[in-house]
Protein backbone atom coordinates (compact mmCIF):
# COMPACT_ATOMS: atom_id res chain seq x y z
CA UNK A 1 0.00 0.00 0.00
CA UNK A 2 1.06 3.67 -1.08
CA UNK A 3 0.89 6.47 1.34
CA UNK A 4 -1.46 7.76 -1.64
CA UNK A 5 -3.47 4.46 -1.32
CA UNK A 6 -3.56 5.28 2.95
CA UNK A 7 -4.81 8.89 2.28
CA UNK A 8 -7.57 7.83 0.23
CA UNK A 9 -8.53 4.99 2.65
CA UNK A 10 -8.08 7.29 5.85
CA UNK A 11 -10.14 9.65 3.90
CA UNK A 12 -13.03 7.16 3.43
CA UNK A 13 -12.63 5.75 6.78
CA UNK A 14 -13.14 8.95 8.35
CA UNK A 15 -16.48 10.20 6.55
CA UNK A 16 -17.75 7.21 7.06
CA UNK A 17 -16.85 7.27 10.93
CA UNK A 18 -18.58 10.78 10.82
CA UNK A 19 -21.48 9.93 8.65
CA UNK A 20 -22.48 7.07 11.42
CA UNK A 21 -22.36 9.35 14.42
CA UNK A 22 -24.72 11.33 12.35
CA UNK A 23 -26.59 8.11 12.81
CA UNK A 24 -26.56 7.72 16.09
CA UNK A 25 -28.81 10.86 16.25
CA UNK A 26 -31.60 9.68 13.80
CA UNK A 27 -31.21 6.47 15.66
CA UNK A 28 -32.28 7.45 19.02
CA UNK A 29 -34.52 9.61 17.42
CA UNK A 30 -36.92 7.35 15.27
CA UNK A 31 -36.24 4.42 17.36
CA UNK A 32 -34.11 2.51 15.15
CA UNK A 33 -31.08 0.33 15.90
CA UNK A 34 -28.05 1.82 14.65
CA UNK A 35 -26.45 -1.35 13.37
CA UNK A 36 -28.92 -1.05 10.43
CA UNK A 37 -27.82 2.25 9.49
CA UNK A 38 -24.45 0.92 9.70
CA UNK A 39 -25.32 -2.55 7.50
CA UNK A 40 -26.55 0.19 5.14
CA UNK A 41 -23.52 2.42 4.71
CA UNK A 42 -21.97 -0.98 3.82
CA UNK A 43 -24.64 -1.84 1.45
CA UNK A 44 -24.13 1.29 0.18
CA UNK A 45 -20.50 1.28 -0.54
CA UNK A 46 -20.65 -2.20 -1.93
CA UNK A 47 -20.45 -3.49 -5.21
CA UNK A 48 -24.22 -2.74 -5.64
CA UNK A 49 -23.81 0.72 -4.90
CA UNK A 50 -20.64 2.53 -5.13
CA UNK A 51 -18.91 -0.37 -6.62
CA UNK A 52 -16.38 -1.43 -3.61
CA UNK A 53 -16.06 -4.72 -3.91
CA UNK A 54 -15.15 -7.18 -0.97
CA UNK A 55 -16.00 -11.07 -0.24
CA UNK A 56 -13.24 -11.91 2.09
CA UNK A 57 -15.23 -14.29 4.91
CA UNK A 58 -12.37 -14.86 7.00
CA UNK A 59 -10.97 -11.63 7.13
CA UNK A 60 -14.38 -10.60 8.23
CA UNK A 61 -15.14 -13.23 10.51
CA UNK A 62 -11.67 -12.38 12.33
CA UNK A 63 -12.41 -8.42 12.59
CA UNK A 64 -15.85 -9.51 14.07
CA UNK A 65 -14.38 -11.40 16.54
CA UNK A 66 -11.96 -8.78 17.67
CA UNK A 67 -15.02 -6.41 17.48
CA UNK A 68 -17.35 -8.52 19.51
CA UNK A 69 -14.13 -8.47 22.23
CA UNK A 70 -14.93 -5.18 22.59
CA UNK A 71 -17.91 -5.17 22.61
CA UNK A 72 -18.89 -7.81 25.27
CA UNK A 73 -15.63 -5.46 27.09
CA UNK A 74 -18.19 -2.21 27.22
CA UNK A 75 -20.89 -4.53 27.77
CA UNK A 76 -19.38 -5.87 31.26
CA UNK A 77 -17.61 -2.48 32.28
CA UNK A 78 -20.99 -1.03 31.92
CA UNK A 79 -22.98 -3.82 34.04
CA UNK A 80 -23.73 -2.95 37.77
CA UNK A 81 -22.64 -6.24 39.73
CA UNK A 82 -26.31 -5.41 42.20
CA UNK A 83 -28.69 -6.03 39.14
CA UNK A 84 -26.49 -8.65 37.32
CA UNK A 85 -25.96 -11.15 40.81
CA UNK A 86 -29.66 -12.01 41.41
CA UNK A 87 -30.41 -12.72 37.90
CA UNK A 88 -26.99 -14.84 37.85
CA UNK A 89 -28.61 -18.25 37.72
CA UNK A 90 -31.61 -17.21 35.73
CA UNK A 91 -29.33 -15.80 32.74
CA UNK A 92 -26.95 -18.74 32.90
CA UNK A 93 -29.95 -21.22 32.31
CA UNK A 94 -31.26 -18.68 29.36
CA UNK A 95 -27.95 -19.28 27.76
CA UNK A 96 -27.50 -22.96 27.91
CA UNK A 97 -30.61 -25.13 28.42
CA UNK A 98 -32.98 -21.92 26.31
CA UNK A 99 -30.09 -21.78 23.45
CA UNK A 100 -30.25 -25.55 23.40
CA UNK A 101 -34.18 -25.29 22.94
CA UNK A 102 -34.19 -22.38 20.81
CA UNK A 103 -31.67 -24.43 18.51
CA UNK A 104 -33.53 -27.32 18.58
CA UNK A 105 -37.09 -25.73 17.44
CA UNK A 106 -35.42 -23.32 14.54
CA UNK A 107 -33.24 -26.34 13.51
CA UNK A 108 -36.54 -28.35 12.77
CA UNK A 109 -38.63 -25.38 11.20
CA UNK A 110 -35.49 -24.62 8.66
CA UNK A 111 -35.74 -28.15 7.84
CA UNK A 112 -39.13 -28.98 7.79
CA UNK A 113 -40.47 -25.46 6.76
CA UNK A 114 -37.56 -23.80 4.69
CA UNK A 115 -36.78 -27.30 3.02
CA UNK A 116 -33.10 -26.98 4.42
CA UNK A 117 -30.48 -30.75 5.16
CA UNK A 118 -30.06 -31.28 8.67
CA UNK A 119 -26.63 -29.89 8.87
CA UNK A 120 -27.39 -26.17 7.39
CA UNK A 121 -30.81 -26.67 9.33
CA UNK A 122 -28.48 -27.00 12.54
CA UNK A 123 -26.16 -24.68 11.75
CA UNK A 124 -28.84 -21.73 11.14
CA UNK A 125 -30.36 -22.64 14.82
CA UNK A 126 -27.23 -22.16 16.33
CA UNK A 127 -26.55 -18.53 14.63
CA UNK A 128 -29.65 -17.10 15.18
CA UNK A 129 -30.34 -18.58 18.70
CA UNK A 130 -27.85 -15.91 20.40
CA UNK A 131 -28.96 -12.88 21.40
CA UNK A 132 -26.71 -9.97 20.25
CA UNK A 133 -25.04 -8.34 23.17
CA UNK A 134 -24.69 -4.64 21.52
CA UNK A 135 -27.98 -4.96 20.41
CA UNK A 136 -29.58 -5.64 23.81
CA UNK A 137 -27.09 -2.91 25.77
CA UNK A 138 -27.79 -0.17 23.41
CA UNK A 139 -31.83 -0.82 23.87
CA UNK A 140 -31.35 -1.40 27.64
CA UNK A 141 -30.05 2.06 27.73
CA UNK A 142 -33.59 3.16 26.25
CA UNK A 143 -36.00 1.43 27.80
CA UNK A 144 -36.68 1.86 31.76
CA UNK A 145 -37.10 -1.60 32.31
CA UNK A 146 -37.11 -3.15 35.76
CA UNK A 147 -33.63 -4.30 37.33
CA UNK A 148 -34.26 -7.70 37.89
CA UNK A 149 -35.46 -8.00 33.88
CA UNK A 150 -31.99 -5.62 33.10
CA UNK A 151 -29.75 -8.19 34.83
CA UNK A 152 -31.51 -10.76 32.93
CA UNK A 153 -31.40 -9.11 29.53
CA UNK A 154 -27.79 -8.14 30.45
CA UNK A 155 -26.09 -11.27 31.60
CA UNK A 156 -27.72 -13.47 29.42
CA UNK A 157 -26.65 -11.23 25.71
CA UNK A 158 -22.88 -11.59 27.74
CA UNK A 159 -23.13 -15.14 28.44
CA UNK A 160 -24.79 -16.86 25.72
CA UNK A 161 -22.08 -16.37 22.84
CA UNK A 162 -19.70 -18.71 23.75
CA UNK A 163 -21.71 -21.98 23.90
CA UNK A 164 -22.98 -20.70 20.51
CA UNK A 165 -19.67 -20.32 19.28
CA UNK A 166 -18.81 -23.55 20.10
CA UNK A 167 -22.07 -24.87 18.16
CA UNK A 168 -21.41 -23.12 15.13
CA UNK A 169 -17.82 -24.60 15.01
CA UNK A 170 -18.58 -28.14 15.95
CA UNK A 171 -21.70 -28.57 13.41
CA UNK A 172 -19.63 -26.67 10.31
CA UNK A 173 -16.53 -28.67 11.09
CA UNK A 174 -18.63 -32.21 11.44
CA UNK A 175 -21.96 -31.77 10.51
CA UNK A 176 -24.78 -32.66 12.82
CA UNK A 177 -23.32 -33.96 16.18
CA UNK A 178 -24.50 -38.23 16.98
CA UNK A 179 -22.25 -38.10 20.72
CA UNK A 180 -24.08 -35.18 21.79
CA UNK A 181 -23.11 -35.97 25.01
CA UNK A 182 -19.60 -35.22 24.13
CA UNK A 183 -20.57 -32.24 23.07
CA UNK A 184 -22.10 -31.19 25.77
CA UNK A 185 -19.14 -32.02 27.96
CA UNK A 186 -16.74 -29.92 25.43
CA UNK A 187 -19.06 -26.90 25.86
CA UNK A 188 -18.67 -27.54 29.74
CA UNK A 189 -15.38 -27.63 30.27
CA UNK A 190 -15.01 -24.73 27.83
CA UNK A 191 -16.84 -22.36 29.66
CA UNK A 192 -15.51 -23.57 33.11
CA UNK A 193 -12.28 -22.42 32.07
CA UNK A 194 -13.35 -19.39 30.53
CA UNK A 195 -15.17 -18.37 33.08
CA UNK A 196 -12.32 -19.23 35.92
CA UNK A 197 -9.55 -17.17 33.60
CA UNK A 198 -12.09 -14.28 33.05
CA UNK A 199 -12.72 -13.90 36.71
CA UNK A 200 -8.71 -14.77 37.79
CA UNK A 201 -8.03 -12.28 35.22
CA UNK A 202 -10.52 -9.49 36.53
CA UNK A 203 -9.34 -9.44 40.33
CA UNK A 204 -5.73 -9.70 39.73
CA UNK A 205 -5.97 -6.94 37.41
CA UNK A 206 -8.38 -4.64 39.92
CA UNK A 207 -6.06 -5.10 42.99
CA UNK A 208 -3.09 -4.63 40.70
CA UNK A 209 -4.49 -0.79 39.70
CA UNK A 210 -5.45 0.03 42.84
CA UNK A 211 -2.23 -0.22 44.02
CA UNK A 212 0.06 1.53 41.04
CA UNK A 213 -0.17 5.21 40.90
CA UNK A 214 0.48 5.58 36.88
CA UNK A 215 1.64 8.61 35.71
CA UNK A 216 -1.34 9.73 33.10
CA UNK A 217 -4.99 9.03 34.17
CA UNK A 218 -5.51 8.69 30.15
CA UNK A 219 -3.47 4.99 30.90
CA UNK A 220 -5.58 3.32 33.22
CA UNK A 221 -8.31 3.46 30.67
CA UNK A 222 -5.79 1.58 28.38
CA UNK A 223 -4.89 -0.91 30.72
CA UNK A 224 -8.45 -1.79 31.77
CA UNK A 225 -9.29 -3.10 28.25
CA UNK A 226 -5.69 -4.40 27.75
CA UNK A 227 -6.83 -6.66 30.66
CA UNK A 228 -10.07 -7.60 28.74
CA UNK A 229 -8.35 -8.54 25.79
CA UNK A 230 -5.77 -10.38 27.97
CA UNK A 231 -8.97 -12.92 29.37
CA UNK A 232 -9.57 -13.53 26.08
CA UNK A 233 -6.49 -14.36 24.48
CA UNK A 234 -5.69 -16.56 27.40
CA UNK A 235 -8.74 -18.48 27.61
CA UNK A 236 -8.73 -19.14 23.73
CA UNK A 237 -5.12 -20.18 24.25
CA UNK A 238 -6.44 -22.07 27.23
CA UNK A 239 -8.72 -24.08 24.83
CA UNK A 240 -11.78 -22.00 27.06
CA UNK A 241 -14.16 -19.73 25.79
CA UNK A 242 -12.72 -16.31 25.28
CA UNK A 243 -15.72 -14.85 25.20
CA UNK A 244 -17.02 -15.64 28.60
CA UNK A 245 -13.50 -14.70 29.77
CA UNK A 246 -13.57 -11.46 28.66
CA UNK A 247 -17.41 -10.49 29.55
CA UNK A 248 -16.24 -11.79 33.26
CA UNK A 249 -13.30 -9.62 33.31
CA UNK A 250 -14.78 -6.61 32.41
CA UNK A 251 -17.58 -7.07 34.67
CA UNK A 252 -15.48 -7.40 37.45
CA UNK A 253 -12.87 -4.61 36.49
CA UNK A 254 -16.41 -2.63 36.10
CA UNK A 255 -17.47 -3.40 39.59
CA UNK A 256 -14.55 -2.63 41.29
CA UNK A 257 -13.28 0.51 43.27
CA UNK A 258 -10.48 1.31 40.53
CA UNK A 259 -9.14 4.80 39.65
CA UNK A 260 -10.75 7.01 36.88
CA UNK A 261 -13.39 4.48 37.16
CA UNK A 262 -15.98 7.21 34.62
CA UNK A 263 -13.13 8.04 32.47
CA UNK A 264 -12.67 4.09 32.16
CA UNK A 265 -16.35 3.63 31.27
CA UNK A 266 -16.43 6.82 28.88
CA UNK A 267 -13.34 4.94 26.99
CA UNK A 268 -14.54 1.63 26.71
CA UNK A 269 -17.94 2.95 25.01
CA UNK A 270 -15.85 5.03 22.30
CA UNK A 271 -14.13 2.15 21.51
CA UNK A 272 -17.15 0.06 21.21
CA UNK A 273 -18.33 2.31 18.64
CA UNK A 274 -15.96 1.76 16.88
CA UNK A 275 -15.98 -1.54 17.06
CA UNK A 276 -19.77 -1.88 16.29
CA UNK A 277 -19.40 1.09 13.02
CA UNK A 278 -16.20 -0.73 11.76
CA UNK A 279 -18.35 -4.44 12.21
CA UNK A 280 -21.24 -3.53 10.71
CA UNK A 281 -19.88 -1.29 7.53
CA UNK A 282 -17.68 -4.31 6.71
CA UNK A 283 -20.98 -7.22 7.19
CA UNK A 284 -22.91 -4.40 4.70
CA UNK A 285 -19.66 -4.77 2.24
CA UNK A 286 -20.13 -8.48 2.65
CA UNK A 287 -23.30 -8.99 1.53
CA UNK A 288 -24.15 -9.39 -2.58
CA UNK A 289 -28.48 -7.31 -2.34
CA UNK A 290 -28.99 -9.42 -5.63
CA UNK A 291 -28.60 -12.51 -4.05
CA UNK A 292 -30.82 -11.61 -1.37
CA UNK A 293 -34.41 -12.06 -3.10
CA UNK A 294 -34.47 -16.11 -3.45
CA UNK A 295 -33.48 -15.86 0.44
CA UNK A 296 -36.51 -14.06 1.91
CA UNK A 297 -39.38 -16.29 2.42
CA UNK A 298 -36.79 -19.43 3.84
CA UNK A 299 -35.55 -16.17 5.94
CA UNK A 300 -39.13 -14.74 7.13
CA UNK A 301 -40.50 -18.08 7.62
CA UNK A 302 -37.56 -19.16 10.23
CA UNK A 303 -37.35 -16.18 11.72
CA UNK A 304 -41.26 -16.07 12.58
CA UNK A 305 -40.77 -20.18 14.30
CA UNK A 306 -37.72 -18.43 15.98
CA UNK A 307 -39.65 -15.32 17.60
CA UNK A 308 -42.69 -16.39 18.25
CA UNK A 309 -42.38 -20.35 18.99
CA UNK A 310 -38.60 -20.75 19.62
CA UNK A 311 -37.69 -17.79 22.18
CA UNK A 312 -40.97 -17.85 23.96
CA UNK A 313 -40.77 -21.53 24.50
CA UNK A 314 -37.06 -21.54 25.76
CA UNK A 315 -37.98 -18.57 27.59
CA UNK A 316 -40.95 -20.02 29.70
CA UNK A 317 -39.26 -23.48 29.78
CA UNK A 318 -36.41 -21.84 31.80
CA UNK A 319 -37.90 -18.96 33.28
CA UNK A 320 -40.69 -21.73 34.69
CA UNK A 321 -38.91 -22.86 38.03
CA UNK A 322 -37.57 -19.48 39.08
CA UNK A 323 -41.41 -18.38 39.49
CA UNK A 324 -40.79 -15.24 36.94
CA UNK A 325 -44.17 -13.46 36.21
CA UNK A 326 -45.57 -14.01 33.10
CA UNK A 327 -45.43 -10.59 31.98
CA UNK A 328 -41.64 -10.90 32.83
CA UNK A 329 -41.43 -13.82 30.44
CA UNK A 330 -43.47 -12.32 27.89
CA UNK A 331 -40.95 -9.49 27.63
CA UNK A 332 -38.05 -11.39 28.24
CA UNK A 333 -39.04 -13.27 25.09
CA UNK A 334 -39.34 -10.49 23.18
CA UNK A 335 -36.09 -8.66 23.90
CA UNK A 336 -33.97 -11.34 22.40
CA UNK A 337 -32.65 -8.94 19.73
CA UNK A 338 -30.54 -10.52 17.22
CA UNK A 339 -27.64 -8.31 16.15
CA UNK A 340 -24.21 -8.33 14.47
CA UNK A 341 -23.53 -11.38 16.24
CA UNK A 342 -25.49 -13.77 14.09
CA UNK A 343 -24.12 -12.42 10.66
CA UNK A 344 -20.59 -12.69 12.18
CA UNK A 345 -21.51 -15.99 13.23
CA UNK A 346 -22.94 -16.44 9.95
CA UNK A 347 -19.48 -16.56 8.11
CA UNK A 348 -18.36 -19.46 9.91
CA UNK A 349 -19.64 -21.62 7.61
CA UNK A 350 -17.99 -19.94 4.86
CA UNK A 351 -14.91 -20.25 5.93
CA UNK A 352 -15.37 -23.95 6.68
CA UNK A 353 -16.71 -24.34 3.11
CA UNK A 354 -20.02 -26.00 3.98
CA UNK A 355 -21.90 -26.51 1.12
CA UNK A 356 -24.87 -23.80 0.34
CA UNK A 357 -22.91 -21.55 2.91
CA UNK A 358 -23.43 -18.67 0.83
CA UNK A 359 -27.44 -19.14 1.14
CA UNK A 360 -27.13 -19.57 4.95
CA UNK A 361 -25.24 -16.08 5.41
CA UNK A 362 -27.67 -14.98 2.68
CA UNK A 363 -30.83 -16.14 5.12
CA UNK A 364 -29.07 -15.29 8.05
CA UNK A 365 -28.77 -11.31 7.26
CA UNK A 366 -32.20 -11.13 6.13
CA UNK A 367 -33.62 -12.24 9.04
CA UNK A 368 -31.59 -10.19 11.20
CA UNK A 369 -32.79 -6.95 9.44
CA UNK A 370 -36.34 -7.88 9.20
CA UNK A 371 -36.89 -8.85 12.75
CA UNK A 372 -34.67 -5.94 14.53
CA UNK A 373 -36.88 -3.56 12.35
CA UNK A 374 -39.63 -5.66 13.96
CA UNK A 375 -38.59 -5.97 17.85
CA UNK A 376 -36.25 -2.94 18.29
CA UNK A 377 -39.07 -0.23 17.76
CA UNK A 378 -41.99 -2.02 19.57
CA UNK A 379 -39.79 -3.43 22.48
CA UNK A 380 -40.97 0.07 24.44
CA UNK A 381 -44.59 0.30 23.59
CA UNK A 382 -44.67 -3.73 24.76
CA UNK A 383 -42.72 -2.62 28.32
CA UNK A 384 -45.37 0.07 28.67
CA UNK A 385 -48.14 -2.39 27.85
CA UNK A 386 -47.26 -4.37 30.11
CA UNK A 387 -46.50 -1.93 33.13
CA UNK A 388 -43.62 -3.31 33.33
CA UNK A 389 -41.72 1.08 32.43
CA UNK A 390 -39.74 1.78 35.30
CA UNK A 391 -40.14 4.90 36.47
CA UNK A 392 -36.88 7.21 37.43
CA UNK A 393 -35.31 7.06 40.68
CA UNK A 394 -32.69 9.05 42.09
CA UNK A 395 -29.60 9.36 40.22
CA UNK A 396 -26.51 7.80 40.90
CA UNK A 397 -23.56 9.14 41.80
CA UNK A 398 -20.20 9.84 39.20
CA UNK A 399 -17.22 9.17 41.22
CA UNK A 400 -13.71 9.42 40.11
CA UNK A 401 -11.15 8.27 42.05
CA UNK A 402 -7.17 9.21 41.88
CA UNK A 403 -4.61 7.13 44.11
CA UNK A 404 -2.28 9.44 45.56
CA UNK A 405 0.53 6.39 45.98
CA UNK A 406 2.90 7.70 48.27
CA UNK A 407 0.60 9.15 51.02
CA UNK A 408 -1.42 6.15 51.10
CA UNK A 409 -4.75 8.10 49.97
CA UNK A 410 -7.17 8.71 47.21
CA UNK A 411 -8.79 11.87 45.74
CA UNK A 412 -12.35 11.44 45.32
CA UNK A 413 -14.30 13.46 42.74
CA UNK A 414 -17.84 13.28 43.27
CA UNK A 415 -20.27 14.69 40.61
CA UNK A 416 -24.10 15.70 41.75
CA UNK A 417 -26.81 15.06 39.35
CA UNK A 418 -29.97 17.16 39.03
CA UNK A 419 -32.00 13.86 40.57
CA UNK A 420 -29.27 13.33 43.27
CA UNK A 421 -31.03 13.26 47.13
CA UNK A 422 -27.63 14.52 48.15
CA UNK A 423 -29.48 18.03 47.28
CA UNK A 424 -29.80 19.64 50.61
CA UNK A 425 -27.37 17.41 52.24
CA UNK A 426 -25.03 19.52 54.81
CA UNK A 427 -21.54 18.13 54.94
CA UNK A 428 -22.05 17.05 58.35
CA UNK A 429 -24.83 14.99 57.93
CA UNK A 430 -22.74 13.41 55.03
CA UNK A 431 -21.78 11.24 57.75
CA UNK A 432 -18.15 10.08 56.61
CA UNK A 433 -16.12 7.92 58.54
CA UNK A 434 -13.40 8.95 60.25
CA UNK A 435 -10.46 9.21 57.81
CA UNK A 436 -12.31 10.79 55.45
CA UNK A 437 -13.24 14.76 54.64
CA UNK A 438 -14.62 16.71 51.65
CA UNK A 439 -11.67 19.62 50.98
CA UNK A 440 -13.57 21.21 48.62
CA UNK A 441 -16.25 22.26 46.03
CA UNK A 442 -17.00 23.85 43.03
CA UNK A 443 -20.14 25.69 42.28
CA UNK A 444 -21.47 27.25 39.29
CA UNK A 445 -17.64 27.66 38.50
CA UNK A 446 -16.79 28.63 41.18
CA UNK A 447 -14.32 26.79 43.69
CA UNK A 448 -14.35 27.06 48.54
CA UNK A 449 -13.77 25.15 50.91
CA UNK A 450 -16.59 24.04 52.67
CA UNK A 451 -17.56 23.79 56.67
CA UNK A 452 -19.87 21.49 58.30
CA UNK A 453 -22.94 23.58 58.02
CA UNK A 454 -22.21 23.85 53.99
CA UNK A 455 -25.51 22.34 52.03
CA UNK A 456 -24.87 21.06 49.02
CA UNK A 457 -26.67 21.56 46.21
CA UNK A 458 -27.52 19.88 42.38
CA UNK A 459 -24.76 20.44 40.28
CA UNK A 460 -21.96 21.13 42.50
CA UNK A 461 -19.00 18.92 42.19
CA UNK A 462 -16.75 17.76 45.70
CA UNK A 463 -12.95 17.06 46.55
CA UNK A 464 -13.25 14.60 48.77
CA UNK A 465 -10.01 12.99 50.67
CA UNK A 466 -9.91 9.60 52.14
CA UNK A 467 -6.97 7.13 53.70
CA UNK A 468 -6.87 4.04 52.18
CA UNK A 469 -8.49 1.58 54.54
CA UNK A 470 -11.37 3.42 54.23
CA UNK A 471 -11.84 4.25 50.61
CA UNK A 472 -14.38 2.01 49.84
CA UNK A 473 -16.54 2.49 52.70
CA UNK A 474 -16.73 5.97 51.77
CA UNK A 475 -17.47 5.68 48.42
CA UNK A 476 -20.83 3.72 49.33
CA UNK A 477 -21.68 6.05 52.35
CA UNK A 478 -21.72 8.79 49.60
CA UNK A 479 -23.50 6.65 46.91
CA UNK A 480 -25.89 5.20 49.65
CA UNK A 481 -26.67 9.29 50.67
CA UNK A 482 -27.07 10.12 46.81
CA UNK A 483 -30.14 7.23 47.02
CA UNK A 484 -31.23 7.74 49.97
CA UNK A 485 -30.99 11.56 51.64
CA UNK A 486 -29.80 12.41 54.91
CA UNK A 487 -31.36 9.56 56.38
CA UNK A 488 -29.84 7.21 54.02
CA UNK A 489 -28.98 3.75 56.24
CA UNK A 490 -31.60 4.56 58.74
CA UNK A 491 -35.11 4.89 56.78
CA UNK A 492 -34.05 1.46 54.89
CA UNK A 493 -31.97 2.75 52.09
CA UNK A 494 -29.11 0.12 51.22
CA UNK A 495 -25.64 1.88 53.00
CA UNK A 496 -23.39 -1.19 53.66
CA UNK A 497 -21.63 0.64 56.70
CA UNK A 498 -25.47 1.02 58.46
CA UNK A 499 -25.51 3.93 60.90
CA UNK A 500 -22.80 2.69 62.98
CA UNK A 501 -20.16 4.22 59.73
CA UNK A 502 -20.36 7.77 61.42
CA UNK A 503 -17.45 9.66 62.19
CA UNK A 504 -14.90 12.19 60.17
CA UNK A 505 -16.88 14.87 59.62
CA UNK A 506 -17.86 15.16 63.24
CA UNK A 507 -16.63 11.54 64.52
CA UNK A 508 -17.30 12.92 68.09
CA UNK A 509 -20.92 12.50 67.66
CA UNK A 510 -22.97 9.30 68.46
CA UNK A 511 -25.11 8.32 65.27
CA UNK A 512 -28.67 9.04 67.04
CA UNK A 513 -27.36 12.77 67.44
CA UNK A 514 -25.98 12.95 63.73
CA UNK A 515 -29.68 12.04 63.02
CA UNK A 516 -31.60 14.83 65.29
CA UNK A 517 -29.07 17.39 64.23
CA UNK A 518 -29.45 16.42 60.42
CA UNK A 519 -33.47 16.42 60.80
CA UNK A 520 -33.34 19.84 62.79
CA UNK A 521 -30.86 21.38 60.65
CA UNK A 522 -31.99 20.73 57.37
CA UNK A 523 -34.96 23.11 58.32
CA UNK A 524 -32.25 25.87 59.15
CA UNK A 525 -30.32 25.03 56.33
CA UNK A 526 -33.08 25.17 53.73
CA UNK A 527 -33.95 28.78 55.29
CA UNK A 528 -30.54 29.86 54.77
CA UNK A 529 -30.08 28.11 51.03
CA UNK A 530 -33.43 30.39 50.18
CA UNK A 531 -32.20 33.89 51.53
CA UNK A 532 -28.56 33.68 50.84
CA UNK A 533 -28.76 31.33 47.82
CA UNK A 534 -26.47 28.60 48.91
CA UNK A 535 -23.32 30.99 48.95
CA UNK A 536 -20.13 29.74 50.32
CA UNK A 537 -19.59 30.16 53.79
CA UNK A 538 -16.61 32.83 53.33
CA UNK A 539 -18.51 34.61 51.31
CA UNK A 540 -21.56 34.85 53.70
CA UNK A 541 -19.19 36.29 56.54
CA UNK A 542 -17.98 38.66 54.24
CA UNK A 543 -21.11 40.08 53.64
Amino acid sequence: MSVEHLNALLLVAALVLLVAVAAVRLSSRSGLPSLLIYLGIGVAIGQDGIGVRFDDARLTQVLGYAALVVILAEGGLGTKWRQVRPALPAAAALATFGVAVSVGVTAAAAHFLAGLDWRQALIIGAVVSSTDAAAVFSVLRRVPLPARLTGVLEAESGFNDAPVVILVVAFCSHGPVHSWYLLLGDIALELAIGAAIGIAVGMLGAAALRQVALPASGLYPIAVMALAVLAYAGGSFAHGSGFLAVYLAALVLGNAALPHRPATQGFAEGVAWLAQIGMFVLLGLLVNPAELAGDIVPALVIGVLLTLVARPLSVFAVMTPFRTPWRDRVLLSWAGLRGAVPIVLATIPMVYAVPDSRRIFNIVFVLVIVFTLLQGPTLPWLTRRLGLAETGGPADLGIESAPLERLRGHLLSVSVPQASRMHGVEVAELRLPAGAAVTLVVREGRSFVPDRRTMLQRGDELLVVTTDPVRDRTERRLRAVGRGGKLAGWLGTPDDDGPASSGGQGSGSTPMRWARRGASGGSLGGRRGERGGGRPPGERRGR
